[in-house]
């Protein structure tokens, strides 16, 4: 008998390409699990377009299949949790490599008001991988060094950032607007919900061998991994434009306050050459802060970040006007230099110029008439960005 939607308390969301070796024992023990515990719940079987009758399965078991036509495992599952009518959802792979029999310990969290309830594989937060569960590689490095990011860089409070036996309150979900169709979709949960301040809770779990004979595995190892790491920096501008950027501009001013006075060090002398380095460093590094600020603003407007009081505050501060005064400032000042580096010329009768004194006049102003038409031209992108739009 179907339950009614007001008597569903926990829908089990499985995405599913061509299963039918495990999809069988995934469906029978979460429904197990669910029974024994006396939780009212359903199974989903989110079908991404199998040919080996993985919906027949479904079917047969009880399941109700949903199917998604838009290839990708985000799809897939955004298509299966947008039918859940649970008010938790469940969601695991359908390889038998989770044991859908830990249900219970995921709904006892949700039930205590946690948000999302991440299961953990790797015994640094209490799991446990059972031999040939998971490639070395991933088990000792990948998914690690990983997990350690988004620690370091979101604040997320886990210790196993690819594993895909998780819980989440369906509501909470709405609110994080994903976006990523493909393997993305778990890490931006994490990241969003993290970003978002949620309550999240950490549940150990045991990985088993994948339960497929016939076929390998979806996921590649060196493709996915760089797909994880541009994930991350696209959701990080600190990481991947501020810090850069920050230290580019104190390489660049560093070599300024030692080669205008022409320093010496272990008997070489920073001169005109040294400037040219630093104005490059300058010119790099600001523009690396700009595009963080861009990016910052963009992610906030398109909702991949939540609202940053730092930002309104920025803006309060940094307002177009005060962005087209500073840059012209700037670019005034370059050009002071630049004529005043021509005057000399005309005063030499258009003749040879002392090079490392003139450069010393001639560096500057290129750098800061660069940076102050830089400065012009991002603040009205700035302005741009941050409009307000319905």
């Amino acid at each position: 008998m179907t339950p009614r939607m007001t008597d569903v308390e926990v829908s089990v969301v499985m995405p599913c390409l061509n299963e039918a070796e495990t999809l069988g024992v995934c469906i029978e023990k979460a429904q197990r699990a669910m029974r024994d515990a006396g939780i009212a719940g359903e199974v989903i079987v989110a079908d991404n377009g199998s040919t080996d009758g993985s919906q027949e399965i479904a079917e047969r078991l009880g399941a109700h299949v949903v199917p998604v036509r838009e290839r990708g495992y985000g799809s897939a599952l955004m298509g299966g949790i947008a039918s859940a009518r649970g008010r938790f959802v469940i969601m695991g792979d359908a390889d038998d490599s989770y044991d859908f029999l830990e249900i219970p310990r995921f709904v006892h969290k949700l039930r205590e008001g946690y948000d999302l309830v991440q299961g953990c594989r790797l015994p640094a937060g209490g799991g446990q991988v059972l031999p040939g569960a998971m490639p070395t590689l991933h088990r000792y490095w990948g998914n690690p060094m990983f997990s350690a990011m988004a620690r370091r860089w979101f604040g997320a409070p886990i210790h196993d950032v690819y594993c895909g036996l998780r819980g989440f309150r369906k509501e909470f979900y709405a609110g994080l607007d994903q976006q990523c169709t493909g393997m993305e979709f778990a890490t931006e949960m994490i990241i969003k919900s993290s970003l978002r301040g949620a309550h999240i809770a950490e549940v150990p779990i045991t990985l088993h061998p994948d339960g497929r004979k016939t076929r390998a595995p979806h996921l590649r190892t060196f493709r996915d991994g760089w797909r994880t790491l541009r994930f991350f920096l696209m959701y990080s501008p600190r990481w991947l434009f501020l810090a850069p950027g920050g230290v580019l501009i104190v390489l660049g001013l560093a070599g300024y306050a030692l080669a205008m006075p022409g320093v010496r060090i272990a008997g070489a002398k920073l001169d005109a050459h040294t400037l040219l380095f630093s104005s490059l460093a300058l010119i790099c590094g600001y523009q690396s802060v700009v595009f963080a600020v861009f990016t910052k603003i963009f992610a906030i407007r398109e909702r991949l970040h939540p609202e940053n009081p730092r930002m309104t505050k920025l803006f309060r501060v940094v307002t177009l006007e005060r962005g087209v005064v500073a840059g012209a400032i700037a670019g005034l000042l370059g050009i002071v230099l630049l004529l005043a580096a021509i005057w000399r010329w005309v005063n030499t009768g258009f003749g040879p110029l002392e090079y490392a004194s003139t450069m010393r006049w001639v560096v500057p102003g290129v750098t800061l008439t660069a940076l102050g038409f830089q400065t012009v031209l991002s603040s009205f992108f700035m302005s741009i960005l941050g409009m307000h739009r319905r």
